[in-house]
């Protein structure tokens, strides 16, 4: 039985149902059915086991794992979407000075 720390996608146990099949495509044989008996002895989630096992079914025929690497973040991951790039001097915006009677552009606000 594969230990957590010995599985070939890291923080599996996290990772939504969509992440876990995209991810999986990156998978050799052996991968996949070190998954697969984690994925069977813990959550046991039906549409996990059943991707795995087709895609399994798939790499045994001769269908080679993608290129892709899946440690790397998932887009969907808002850890990883929320790291993007830092606002600096250059490239912040103009500065914010709000006319003194309210907005002439909200006719809700005096003017």
């Amino acid at each position: 039985m594969p230990q957590h720390d010995e599985l070939p996608i890291p923080d599996y146990d996290h990772l939504q149902t969509g992440a876990l099949v995209s991810r999986i495509r990156t998978l050799d044989a052996t991968g996949l059915q070190t998954l697969l008996t984690y994925e069977k002895a813990h959550a046991n989630r039906i549409q996990v086991v059943q991707a795995m096992q087709h895609r399994l079914t798939s790499v045994k025929a001769g269908d080679q794992p993608s290129g892709g690497d899946p440690a790397a973040p998932a887009a969907d991951d808002p850890v990883a979407v929320s790291a993007g790039s830092k606002v600096s001097e250059a490239t912040s915006g103009p500065p914010v000075n709000p006319p003194s009677q309210g907005d002439p552009t909200n006719p809700a606000q005096p003017r």
